[in-house]
């Protein structure tokens, strides 16, 4: 496992716990952004690419 794939799992897990946090207190915002890094960190885990990289391809998406 290298640092990239490392990360991604971490952001994974900060990305559950926001969710958890955002359901707990009713606070729709940190759910969001609970979810959002927990799919980030999920693409990063599989493509081996950094944060920017991957916010990148998601901007990129919005774009088309």
């Amino acid at each position: 496992m290298n640092k990239l794939e490392l990360e991604g799992k971490w952001k994974r897990v900060k990305g559950a716990v926001k969710q958890k946090y955002g359901e707990w207190f009713d606070n729709d915002k940190v759910f969001a952004e609970g979810k959002f890094d927990e799919i980030v960190g999920k693409m990063q885990e599989k493509s081996g690419k950094t944060r920017e990289e991957i916010e990148d391809v998601i901007r990129n998406w919005k774009e088309e």
